[in-house]
């Protein structure tokens, strides 16, 4: 046998054993692919890809701790002690793009402990496609005016319905450009107590037949400034209310607004008669400055009185210590023209945004 058969028998041994210990060999899947959390940036800071999909999600909420002393605002009632809530918020904000506009869904979640109780509810959850919203939130009598000022106590003489109560509605709004908007739906009304200890007050607005309430707006948004009107009929008791607030921005650190309300057929003998008056008379009026006065700190009045002869003042400061964190200390002050005196209020509230 000479050298080369020798070596060419060798390489033949070689590459048999590779090849069978290839067959035998456990074959290693690729991994796939990890999709990190893309940002959308299409609606404002904070969205971000649900992954999988074209929708943009956006996750957010509050944790705040109230704590409230002397005498109750609303119904004139003496604290023995201390009134103290905390309260958890989560919201969840999804979008996306369509041929029809763009398609949202909003939900917010809320849990709250106060003095010993716990009590959970849903303030929000509607779907919103070009311009129509169908779901439940707070009326639009009191959402198209924005509310009134930014106070805790903004609503001792209220502007509608009770805030805590939210309603199902059906509703389009009409962006017409340079500024001007309009707004008309179909609401359901809610049940509440409107906010009074006395069960007598109490009334439930929900509608008992096909006729939905009605309410409608007109808004013109300018560099200076806004002007807003807006009309509701409550079709319980075929009665209707009105609003117009005028907004000024002043300088870039201070504004204000004016608000006047009117109801058509107020009942003194069960206090309130409109679903969307939540006010004592006629009439009501509101007057409201915010003033920037440092880099964290906002300082926020409001004044309100209605026919009945009622006055209710609110005094704030506004303090964001560090970002994401809010602590604010509001007194109140009302004159009621009935057994329920001259109440006066202390509040602080710490709240952390995320």
């Amino acid at each position: 046998m000479n050298l080369g058969s020798v070596l060419f028998g060798s390489c033949a041994a070689i590459i048999s054993a590779s090849a069978a210990a290839a067959a035998d060999a456990i074959v290693v899947a690729e991994p796939e692919p990890v999709e990190y959390v893309r940002v959308c940036d299409a609606y404002g800071a904070g969205f971000f890809y649900i992954p999988g999909t074209e929708t943009c999600l956006k996750i957010m909420g509050y944790v705040r701790y109230d704590i409230r002393a002397g005498d109750n605002s609303y119904t004139g009632a003496e604290r023995d002690t201390w009134s103290k809530r905390s309260r958890a918020t989560l919201r969840f904000d999804a979008r996306s793009d369509t041929e029809l506009g763009t398609l949202r869904s909003y939900i917010e979640t809320q849990i709250q402990y106060t003095n010993g109780d716990t009590v959970s509810y849903l303030p929000h959850a509607y779907i919103e496609l070009g311009g129509f919203r169908i779901g439940a939130t707070d009326s639009q009598f009191s959402s198209w005016t924005n509310f009134a000022g930014d106070l805790i106590n903004d609503d001792v003489i209220g502007y509608g319905p009770y805030s805590d109560a939210p309603t199902n509605q059906v509703n389009y709004t009409f962006n017409g450009g340079n500024g001007f908007s309009g707004m008309i739906g179909l609401e359901q009304g809610s049940d509440g107590d409107f906010g009074y200890s006395d069960e007598e007050l109490e009334k439930n607005y929900v509608i008992d037949d096909y006729i939905p309430d009605i309410v409608g707006g007109l808004k013109l948004e300018q560099g200076w400034g806004s002007i807003s009107a807006v009309a509701g009929y409550d079709a319980l008791d075929e009665t209707w209310a009105g609003k117009v607030r005028v907004d000024v921005e002043f300088t870039e650190k201070i504004s204000g607004f004016l608000m006047g309300g009117y109801q058509s057929d107020w009942d003194s003998a069960i206090g309130v008669n409109s679903y969307y008056a939540n006010w004592e008379g006629d009439y009501a009026l509101w007057a409201g400055l915010s003033a920037k006065v440092s880099d964290k700190a906002t300082l926020n009045g409001q004044v309100a009185y209605e026919e009945y002869g009622n006055i209710s003042a609110s005094l704030n400061v506004r303090y964001k210590a560090i970002p994401g964190f809010d602590i604010t200390p509001e007194i109140t002050y009302t004159s009621y023209d009935d057994d329920r005196g001259d109440p006066i209020e202390g509040r602080l509230r710490l709240q952390r945004n995320f």
